[in-house]
């Protein structure tokens, strides 16, 4: 697609090696990692497989897949490349392999500090044949205790097909911390104190009942420390049933109420029910489905009120976008105290034709990162609402503005301007939302619409994420009824939200993933084929986006992971960040 792309395949660039926690990724992907064969024996092949079991994996790495370094002939280079590190209280490592013709193994270990680590112990012999039959083999891997230090191993495994014809090496690397053993030190720190003792009778009374002593002492305090940590679960429980009794109370006393309420309402998690305690204590609003026609324009206002500045202060310059009945401004912010400072800023506002509902929508969306500080987040700094005026936002200005329009701007160029931006900056924005989704996420606030049409950025490639405030209105075609008056960006939505309405942080990786799609094709929409009313089952049946030409397979193997179907098995942002990072440094070594 784009001349000039070091890295990617077509452009003759060299092809930076994947970083650690990539190599994880690609190795527990099978569909999205390339495979390269290594073994042939007969016309139907020896079939030889020889991997890490789910329990295995659970147990080294806490993940809920199978690890392969062969399938069915197939060598898995990631897997192999992958240097596990061996958690220190784990001895034993187990391996599952079967060939279903005759193929020859050769075993052997190498270990870089025989003083931490004696060689490894496996229950098979060290040569003969691979079991026709789906079986396990163990490698001890068992410190000595005698010093601290982190033991290099690697196993290797030569498997040989029809008699020497075919010769592979398959090379095994692990890491493993062994520390030197408490009892040795204990032993010989007690030799050191009791040497009185041994040969003085007179002093081994003193010195058990001072131990007893101690002994009884620990006792009491972890007897102590329970009861404490007993009542305090009891209190909090007590706390909370009154605090939703308060709630539930306060909500029956308010429904026969024609005024609206002025009172602050707090952000809550979108699995929290309306009536539980918020867990952040910044102002904004909470719209979950169906509830924008319960919020009144009048309580929108009251919402923002404390942000509120005059018109007077603001003036509209350029229409940068506009919808049916929303526009985006340039806009100048003058400074209350000196009239002479101005500041850039974009102004979304909504036309004469607008209705209350769409105006209303406007400034609860608004709101949804008010409150937050951090260099990748874009939320509103002032309202203005005073009577007689349509309702303005004010946002801090990004002079290259959204996203997604300049994507798709360097689209239309790249044919004159190969250069005009590299796959490298590319990454280097998605690691940008990744940091501020992962802040997100630390706090507890669920976006639900992370798109590329929701970010925006400056000349200087830094990107924010935005609110959705007006997307649906400038962005018309990226949003579907599918029959309950809601429109809602079905192609960028997770199968559970699609399904069961159903947010978290997963259905956020899983709009991540979409959004780094985005990026690679400059601005494509995704899933364009489908039809948005097919969306679900097309996702159930275990279908994505296809891999965008010229996008790295280590690359497309983390779009990949936040598309799993179960929530669990999606990466977090932080992990995303650190392997974003680690790529985009390894492009940069080799541009």
């Amino acid at each position: 697609m784009r001349a000039g792309w070091a890295g990617v395949p077509g452009t003759g660039g060299l092809r930076a090696p994947p970083p650690p926690l990539l190599l994880l990724l690609l190795a527990l992907l099978p569909a999205a990692a390339p495979r390269s064969p290594a073994l042939a024996a007969s016309p139907t092949g020896p079939s030889v497989s020889l991997y890490l079991s789910e329990d295995e994996v659970r147990r080294l790495l806490g993940l809920d897949a199978e690890l392969y370094y062969v399938r069915n002939d197939l060598i898995s280079h990631y897997a192999l490349s992958f240097n596990l590190l061996v958690p220190s209280e784990t001895n034993f490592l187990h391996f599952t392999w079967h060939a279903k013709s005759k193929v020859e193994y050769k075993l052997g270990f190498q270990v870089d500090n025989f003083v931490a680590m004696g060689m490894p112990q496996v229950n098979i012999s060290a040569q003969g044949e691979v079991p026709r039959t789906l079986s396990v083999f163990r490698v001890e891997l068992s410190c000595t205790g005698k010093v601290d230090s982190e033991v290099m191993i690697l196993m290797q495994l030569n498997l040989t097909v029809n008699s020497s014809k075919n010769f592979t090496v398959l090379n095994f690397k692990r890491r493993k911390m062994c520390y030197k053993k408490l009892e040795e030190v204990k032993t010989s720190a007690l030799d050191k104190n009791t040497s009185r003792t041994i040969y003085d009778p007179v002093h081994a009374a003193p010195t058990t009942s001072t131990r007893v002593f101690y002994i009884s002492v620990g006792v009491c305090c972890a007897v102590i420390f329970l009861v404490a940590i007993i009542l305090a679960v009891l209190h909090l429980h007590s706390m909370k049933r009154i605090e939703l009794d308060d709630s539930i109370s306060a909500s029956s006393s308010s429904q026969g109420l024609s005024q609206p309420s002025t009172q602050t309402t707090q952000y809550l998690r979108a699995d929290t029910p309306n009536n539980a305690t918020p867990i952040t204590s910044y102002p904004t609003l909470r719209i979950e489905k169906n509830d924008l026609r319960s919020v009144t324009l009048l309580e929108a206002k009251a919402k923002v009120k404390d942000i509120a500045i005059s018109r007077e202060r603001v003036t509209l310059k350029d229409v940068l976008q506009e919808g049916t009945f929303g526009r985006i401004f340039h806009g100048i912010l003058v400074d209350e105290k000196d009239p002479n400072k101005e500041k850039q800023t974009f102004v979304k506002t909504v036309k004469d034709q607008a209705s209350e509902v769409q105006v209303t929508m406007m400034l609860t969306e608004s709101c949804k990162l008010r409150g937050l500080h951090h260099r990748n987040l874009l939320p509103i700094t002032h309202v203005c609402i005073e009577e007689g005026e349509k309702p303005m936002v004010i946002l801090p200005y990004m002079n290259w503005g959204n996203l997604k329009l300049f994507l798709r701007q360097c689209k239309l160029v790249e044919a004159n301007n190969p250069q005009a931006i590299s796959q490298q900056d590319l990454v280097h924005m998605a690691i940008q939302i990744a940091c501020g989704m992962s802040y997100l996420a630390r706090r507890e606030v669920i976006h639900k619409d992370l798109a590329a049409r929701n970010c925006v950025i400056d000349d200087t490639l830094q990107v924010k994420i935005t609110d959705n405030a007006l997307s649906r209105d400038l962005f018309p075609m990226d949003y579907h009824c599918l029959g309950d008056n809601e429109n809602r960006p079905v192609r960028w939505m997770a199968l559970e939200s699609l399904v069961n309405n159903e947010f978290s942080s997963a259905s956020d990786v899983w709009a991540f993933g979409v959004t780094l799609w985005e990026l690679m094709t400059l601005g494509q929409t995704p899933y364009v084929d489908i039809d948005p009313f097919e969306m679900a089952a097309y996702l159930k049946d275990g279908y994505r986006i296809a891999q965008p030409i010229n996008c790295p397979d280590e690359l497309f193997a983390v779009m990949a992971c936040c598309w799993a179907l179960d929530p669990e098995e999606r990466p977090k942002f932080q992990q995303l960040v650190q392997c974003l990072t680690e790529f985009h440094a390894a492009l940069g070594a080799y541009v």
